[in-house]
């Protein structure tokens, strides 16, 4: 199966699509319809959540197999150490080789319940990341993804030493990172620049938020771990109370924030789709990034 990084190389900049897996009958609908919406546009690759302590791994684990089996799409699993033995884990990870799945997602995951709360780690489990990447790689050829926070883990002391601990994800034996939603694009661009100032040239990906609803900004706020700029929230709080105005508003500041990445040279744009499809098929058509046969 082809790998992340493999879809990542050639020219111009491509996206990759995440989702959420299905709580129901009607939830798994809901994804397949945006799957099925977003498969012609050829995304570089698509990826399903894993729920802390595996609250949603059956529902990821019947997904991304289907989506490796039904689909053109190349999908990458996530995987979460959060309340899950080393012996748990390979089991996982040799059900997603047995299917094909070739890409995983390496993260420790926040606590059940609390992302804030005390971090316990499984007594016959692991405790960072960095080990869970290991772990992968030691079972097979597997092409392994970590996560960064634009603004810092909230758990790290600043970004000196948030930077660290996510170079030494990178150099455990990760192939590329996903970065956390952030508000600018010059927010992310100083992530990917700290990272390059140690000398460790794995890529680092933005994931990126349609803003359509009061309420993708609020979770954009809550996820990037920062308060909005003032600049933004005066362009799009004042249409709160008109939905039509505030999602075209909406639409016009991710595009405009992925142009201006896309102009730094950014490889991949990591869209959040809230199991739609239609805010980032807008987004990726004005980027100009539909393929023809689309």
């Amino acid at each position: 199966m082809t790998s992340v990084i493999e879809r990542l190389r050639g020219d111009g900049p491509k996206f990759s699509i995440e989702f959420f897996p299905p709580r129901d009958t009607a939830d798994e609908a809901v994804l397949w319809k945006a799957i099925r919406e977003l498969e012609p546009y050829d995304p570089a690759y698509m990826s399903i959540t894993y729920g802390a302590g595996g609250s949603s791994r059956d529902g990821t684990v019947r997904s991304i197999a289907r989506v490796a089996t039904e689909t053109t799409l190349v999908p990458m699993a996530h995987l979460t150490a959060v309340n899950h033995s080393v012996a748990e884990l390979r089991n996982v990870i040799g059900w997603y080789a047995s299917v094909g799945v070739r890409n995983i997602l390496a993260l420790r995951g926040d606590p059940p319940g609390d992302v804030y709360g005390e971090w316990i780690p499984h007594p016959e489990g692991l405790t960072y990341a960095e080990e869970l990447v290991q772990l992968v790689r030691e079972l097979g050829d597997f092409c392994v993804g970590v996560s960064a926070y634009t603004y810092g883990h909230p758990r790290s002391a600043d970004l000196e030493s948030d930077t660290k601990y996510l170079v030494r994800k990178l150099r455990a034996g990760a192939d590329f990172a996903i970065a956390q939603l952030f508000h600018a694009p010059e927010d992310f661009l100083r992530l990917r620049d700290r990272v390059a100032a140690t000398g460790c040239d794995v890529p680092v990906l933005p994931g990126v938020m349609p803003l359509t609803t009061m309420r993708t900004l609020q979770t954009t706020i809550k996820l990037s771990g920062a308060p909005a700029p003032g600049k933004l929230l005066d362009r799009l709080e004042p249409l709160a109370d008109d939905p039509k105005a505030f999602r075209a508003a909406g639409i016009d500041v991710t595009t405009e924030l992925c142009e201006k990445l896309i102009a730094e040279g950014v490889p991949n744009l990591h869209f959040y789709t809230f199991n739609r499809s239609k805010a980032t098929r807008e987004v990726i058509a004005r980027l100009g990034l539909v393929p023809a046969r689309a």
